[in-house]
């Protein structure tokens, strides 16, 4: 079975770290997971006045997610908590209160920092939101990756055959971790 894998990333940068291991975690997951990101640069701010009356980028961010079987989160950290713009985006896709697209999906957080705590604030500010939005959360491996700065070569691929390997073993234990935890189609 094919699972549909929508994909969040905190950072909006062009040569985007989190990005960068989004691709390389797609490029060496197992046959049967496609990956889409969504992307969450020009979802408007959250406004509860808005709810009953959505624009048209909320309604396409909810729809997107909705329509996929788990959720792959991929952030830096920004002052030991998450991007203020995958926040919003959070915030908009799991309301109005009781609609969400998140409820019952399986997620896996990946954080990463060019430092060396790997955006361990980030990550478990996140781990307390997708909790809240009953997402079944993978465990382990846990995924604070630091020193993300010199992992890549001109083409944004991973230059570590040891990284190359973490991140497949990861990509092997969401896939896992999906089927495990997805609700039935």
């Amino acid at each position: 079975m094919t699972r549909k894998i929508a994909v969040l990333v905190g950072s909006l940068r062009k040569e985007s770290f989190s990005r960068k291991i989004a691709k390389n975690i797609e490029a060496l997951a197992p046959a049967g997971l496609t990956f889409e990101e969504i992307d969450i640069s020009k979802v408007g701010h959250y406004n509860q006045d808005l709810d009953g009356n959505p624009p048209a980028e909320w309604v396409e961010l909810h729809d997107r997610i909705k329509s996929a079987d788990a959720v792959l989160f991929v952030t830096p950290e920004y002052n030991r908590s998450v991007p203020g713009v995958l926040k919003n985006a959070i915030d908009i896709a799991s309301r109005p209160y009781g609609h969400s697209a998140f409820n019952g999906k399986p997620a896996a957080v990946v954080s990463s920092s060019p430092g060396n705590i790997g955006g361990f604030g980030a990550h478990h500010h996140l781990r307390q939101t997708l909790a809240f939005l009953n997402m079944p959360i993978l465990q382990q491996p846990e995924m604070y990756l630091s020193g993300v700065g010199d992992w890549f070569d001109d083409e944004g691929k991973i230059k570590k055959e040891e990284t190359r390997k973490f991140l497949a073993q990861f990509a092997e234990t969401f896939a896992n971790w999906i089927e495990k935890t997805a609700p039935a189609k």
